[in-house]
């Protein structure tokens, strides 16, 4: 696809023209007067929510409307205190909920890496020093090697520029711009174009602004991603799912209460309302929205400690759902570091040992380190890799990560030459460079000319398939001759034995001749300087994978989670690589971004159901793919840090963007950034998601078990029509719903991943948080067990009171005393339960039965809130409390043990029936 844009085939004079500027830039005045029409050099950030909309959106969940709906229903009843707790819940968990996300936000906002702060412009006929926010169309601007381009522009001069524009392409590989025109291949490949967004790594040059701000193409494909609506999650729909469950449930439990009241026990109709009211709000777990915001939030804290800083709270559920994941390969699979990893001469091969952008390793032959005296071939060819380069490498030891000032090829040439001892300043003050020929894309070369004494040495590097052609001799063991047929094949057989593998060569070659004078140079042109060269050999670069990514690879591999490798690099490279970190086997179907535009919906899905690599693919294609694999019924987690990959980023389920490279259009579309790029941070992200999950039915069976013992006193009372006065009152049920559970609950919701979480397949859509196996166990095991505890409680407390000699106590300090004991069974129970709830299948013995720290503080809090309610005189009344006697201590505390045991006997059974 050929590149069209107006303003770079116009013809100079006519664009300056339009733009009403000249080479020389626009006045102070005139550049005002613009900066008022067009507005600011930026890019919107997506439409943002009022901070009062998005405050609010946490008090109208479907769960929290049903608990403002129960506070209201618990007033109506006359529990005036029990309906101001229930509000009081929802309005701390509201106010938790808003300021845990504005925290992930200020975090994200930290990391939006703005464009270029100060920009050199001509205004006036001077060069002055402005803020790039106040550049507009017309102004003329300076460039050099490390600099962010801050506006779409044309060439006026140009002087070997190479710029990165992986941010717009995703090709890591720099653009060659020159003030000559010719379209290249793809989007955005205009040579005398540069775009807003984009990085120069080498060179200098001098350029006029056609377009700022959102008028840009960067902001062009920003407005695009504002459009699309973001999508549901998982959790949510899950959320409002369960609290259509249990409002269905709790209805539907008043109503039979109400109906038993009325017509069994012959109740008033108003009193039998009021008593279903109150089994309703018992029925409804009010504590269940804290508990997941608290889970939720310490998932969020726990994965920033592993370097994925997670936007929305929901977001850290659907990363456990995740079904396939959307890698790039450059800096998320690799290390972005390229690495000379082969040397090719006539005369034999050389290794390079070390990896990245420092000098950590040596050239070697078989294995021992190599000298340059003896080796005149390998001499000559660092000499051409160290002279013919224009890119610095600074490492002084302060910085986390070297910083490279020009391109990634050259750095890697930087590294090999310092690994091979040459000294390069040394040899540019003997040989210094007096011509240079700019790489270009077209004839995929750099040619530098040294000059030594009366000697000029013209040093050519690119591509082989250019180079190969304009060499007519070969140098073999330092001396020169012919070339022939067989050495071309030689060549020929070892490029392509290094394509093969991946790696990416680079190819070296010079000739000689007399210097004569200064005319002399000033004439040396592509034409006459790269010809009748004499070739030197190769060498063979990659960019390594991270150490840790073979380990992620096989964790996805084990937990069924699909990884698919998106790259704008070369289909070799990117199988080659897949293969080497165990992605895919050497079967894997490799696709490219112009095969990929052929297809259809139908052979796509076909595709993406086999093994498949997606190479040479434009950062926008990523958009289909997601979208296909969603139509599939896949949850896709998607990586991206262009702006072009910002519209992907949005669609996928999970947008996971890079925060150290990544734009910040991509960080803003983005549901979790990277703080180091690095994949295995995102399958930690998912391993801690599928952990949230879990602890999420863990503790939602925890608190569901309470129920059973909560409801079947007042059940006990309706069916002996009075008989048995009410063993658990309203606040007392309250006490355990927001009071006792909550610290137990967020205990589970911490708990660490059982063994084997990551050996699982991602949950099915079809699964749900409160599924038939958590109801039984809540409500026909663990509810069960209290019920028959708590009422065993109840009833001893009255045995010693003289029943059943006397009529059981209904009121008085004996029958609150019953009552403190019925309440007190149930958080002994509910102590049990929350050591039983951290396992699925697993003894808590063996995973320690102290592990979880937060477990026995919310254990000993639970316990302390008991004596308090029970001890003091003030909220004795309010909670119908009383201090209980030492042989009721001794009753509670041997409660847990037969629990935890008879529940030891379930697991047990359980892994030796899975094993058989």
């Amino acid at each position: 696809m050929k590149s069209e844009n107006k303003a770079a085939t116009m013809p100079l004079t006519q664009l300056l023209s339009d733009l009403k500027t000249s080479d020389q830039g626009l006045s102070e005045d005139v550049a005002a007067a613009r900066l008022k029409t067009v507005g600011q050099n930026t890019i919107h950030r997506q439409k943002q929510q009022s901070q009062l909309l998005i405050f609010l959106k946490n008090f109208t969940s479907l769960m929290a409307i049903l608990l403002w709906v129960s506070g209201i229903i618990a007033m109506l009843s006359g529990s005036v205190e029990l309906g101001i707790a229930i509000w009081a819940v929802n309005i701390i968990n509201g106010v938790f909920s808003y300021w845990q996300e504005h925290r992930a936000a200020k975090a994200t906002d930290s990391l939006m890496a703005m464009l270029p702060t100060y920009t050199r412009v001509h205004r006036d006929g001077k060069v002055k020093q402005i803020n790039a926010l106040d550049l507009v169309p017309g102004d003329v601007f300076d460039l050099q090697a490390g600099n962010a381009v801050p506006a779409d522009a044309r060439l006026l001069e140009a002087t070997s520029v190479q710029v990165d524009q992986s941010a717009l392409t995703g090709e890591t590989v720099p653009e060659s711009k020159s003030v000559e025109f010719t379209p290249g291949e793809g989007k955005y490949a205009e040579s005398n174009i540069v775009y807003a967004g984009t990085a120069v790594g080498a060179g200098t040059a001098k350029a006029v602004v056609i377009a700022t701000g959102m008028a840009t193409e960067f902001g062009k494909i920003a407005s695009l991603t504002e459009k699309q609506s973001n999508l549901t999650s998982p959790l949510t729909l899950e959320l409002n799912r369960l609290t259509k469950q249990i409002s269905i449930i709790a209805m539907i439990i008043g109503l039979l209460f109400f109906l038993t009241a009325t017509f069994f026990v012959h109740y008033p109709v108003n009193q039998s309302f009021i008593f279903a009211l109150g089994m309703i709000v018992a029925f409804i777990p009010e504590g269940l929205l804290p508990t997941v915001t608290l889970s939720l939030a310490r998932g969020v804290q726990k994965m920033a400690k592993r370097h994925a800083l997670v936007k929305d709270l929901n977001s850290v559920e659907t990363l456990g759902e995740t079904t396939v994941i959307c890698s790039d390969k450059t800096g998320t699979l690799t290390q972005n570091q390229m690495t000379v990893n082969h040397i090719w001469v006539p005369t034999g091969e050389f290794t390079v040992s070390g990896q990245g952008f420092v000098n950590n390793g040596q050239v070697e032959k078989d294995g021992q380190p190599v000298s340059k005296v003896g080796t005149p071939d390998l001499n000559r060819l660092i000499s051409i890799a160290a002279l013919n380069n224009d890119t610095q490498v600074e490492n002084n030891g302060k910085l986390k990560k070297p910083k490279i000032l020009g391109t990634p090829t050259e750095a890697a040439l930087v590294i090999l030459c310092q690994k091979a001892g040459f000294d390069t300043a040394a040899h540019l003050k003997i040989m210094p460079r007096v011509k240079e020929l700019p790489f270009d894309s077209r004839r995929k070369m750099m040619t530098t000319v040294h000059r030594e004494g009366n000697q000029l040495d013209i040093y050519v590097k690119g591509a082989l398939s250019d180079l190969l052609g304009q060499c007519t001799q070969i140098q073999v063991n330092g001396i020169s001759r012919e070339i022939t047929a067989a050495d071309k094949e030689s060549i020929d057989a070892a490029n392509e034995k290094y394509a093969a593998q991946g790696l990416r060569s680079l190819a070296f070659a010079y000739r000689s001749i007399p210097f004569k004078n200064q005319t002399q140079v000033d004439g040396l042109e592509i034409a006459n300087a790269e010809k009748q060269l004499i070739f030197v050999g190769l060498t063979a670069m990659s960019d390594p994978p991270r150490p840790e990514i073979y380990g992620a690879v096989k964790k996805c591999h084990e937990a069924q989670i699909k990884i698919i490798m998106v790259t704008g690099d070369s289909q070799l490279t990117a199988k080659s690589i897949a293969m080497q970190i165990g992605l895919t086997s050497d079967k894997a179907r490799v696709i490219t971004g112009a095969e990929l535009d052929t297809l259809n919906d139908h052979d796509l899905k076909e595709a993406l159901q086999e093994e498949i690599i997606f190479a040479r693919v434009a950062p926008e294609q990523k958009y289909k793919i997601v979208s296909t694999l969603q139509s599939m019924g896949e949850v896709v987690a998607s990586t991206g840090d262009g702006v072009n990959d910002a519209p992907a980023l949005k669609k996928a389920n999970i947008g996971v963007a890079m925060g150290v490279t990544g734009t910040d259009v991509a960080k803003d579309a983005a549901n979790m950034i990277l703080t180091d790029d690095n994949f295995a941070s995102i399958v930690a992200a998912i391993e801690e998601g599928r952990v949230v999950y879990s602890n999420l039915q863990k503790f939602l069976l925890y608190i569901l078990n309470s129920n059973m013992p909560e409801a079947v006193p007042s059940a006990l009372f309706l069916f002996s029509r009075g008989l048995i006065p009410l063993p658990l009152t309203i606040m007392q049920i309250l006490t355990v719903d927001l009071g006792t559970d909550l610290l137990p609950a967020l205990g589970l919701g911490s708990e660490a991943a059982e063994p084997g979480v990551m050996q699982q397949p991602p949950r099915a859509k079809t699964a749900h948080l409160l599924s038939k196996r958590i109801l039984w166990k809540a409500f026909a095991w663990y509810g069960a067990i209290a019920s028959v505890i708590s009422t065993l409680a109840y009833f001893f407390a009255n045995l010693q009171a003289g029943w059943p000699n006397r009529a059981l106590l209904s009121s008085g300090v004996g029958y609150s005393r019953a009552t403190t004991m019925t309440l007190a069974a149930i958080i002994f129970c509910q102590i049990a339960a929350a050591l039983n709830c951290r396992t699925e299948e697993e003894s808590i013995f063996k995973v320690g039965i102290f592990s979880n720290h937060i477990i026995w503080v919310g254990i000993v809090v639970e316990v302390l809130l008991l004596m308090i309610l029970s001890y003091t005189p003030v909220l004795q009344s309010v909670f119908h409390m009383t201090p209980l006697l030492g042989q009721d201590w001794l009753f509670l505390c041997v409660i847990p043990i037969p629990i935890v045991l008879v529940e030891e006997g379930r697991k047990w059974v359980q892994r030796k029936r899975k094993r058989s």
